[in-house]
């Protein structure tokens, strides 16, 4: 397959979890073919700042690719700090109302409706259609928060309702824009930590950094040559 010019857009919330790739970037540019274009976004933690960042930069222009790269929370103990995950699908996890003792989305309260675009059933789903290259990891389901969860209550609620593999602060704010913006995107994530009672003396930061970086490094390599 061949692009006579492509535009890529990696954008992540903070500079600390892609700063070796923007490194990267600085010396691999030259090398870029004719017409191709690489670009950051730094787009602040949380949905709020990507919402707002990463609509602000589409409004201005259309990248043929969007990836968000960052490090997440995993439920899934089994999984290793450090590997790495491609997210298929985000769900917004703390929009909604209490009900009691209970918590109900936006679907369940019936403000939104399942499939109602750009969700599919309750859901931003990556089809990963329209893709040159996928990476070859394992594909999870995301939950975005806006409050890191931190408590068994939390904990298990999200896993009845909506069966996780991560949590991260930005996946759907992500999912939403490209899928309206109708972007072909990927979301790749490197596990720190483990969503559980908080305890940061277990988390390996520099470590998942290390594996995301070299992620989007391969990644966008693998672009390029599948030109």
């Amino acid at each position: 397959m061949y692009f006579y010019a492509m535009k890529i857009l990696v954008t992540a919330a903070t500079t600390l979890e892609i700063q070796p790739f923007i490194g990267f970037l600085e010396e691999f540019r030259p090398t870029l073919p004719a017409n191709w274009e690489i670009e950051v976004l730094i787009a602040g933690i949380g949905m709020m700042h990507t919402a707002f960042n990463l609509g602000s930069y589409l409004a201005l222009k259309q990248p043929d690719i969007a990836i968000q790269g960052g490090i997440a929370g995993s439920f899934d103990h089994n999984k290793e700090l450090g590997s790495l995950v491609l997210v298929a699908e985000e769900n917004l996890a703390d929009l909604g109302a209490e009900d009691n003792d209970q918590f109900k989305d936006l679907f369940d309260i019936g403000l939104w409706q399942p499939s109602q675009a750009p969700f599919t059933e309750k859901s931003l789903v990556n089809t990963f259609n329209s893709l040159p290259y996928v990476p070859n990891l394992p594909k999870v389901t995301g939950v975005t928060v806006n409050l890191v969860s931190g408590s068994e209550p939390t904990i298990a609620r999200l896993n009845e309702k909506y069966i996780p593999g991560i949590e991260s602060m930005e996946g759907a704010a992500f999912h939403y824009a490209c899928l309206t913006a109708n972007i072909p995107f990927l979301q790749i994530r490197s596990i720190s930590n483990y969503v559980e009672i908080r305890d940061k003396s277990k988390w390996k930061i520099p470590l998942a950094v290390k594996a995301l970086n070299d992620e989007l490094i391969h990644t966008i390599k693998a672009l390029v040559g599948n030109q």
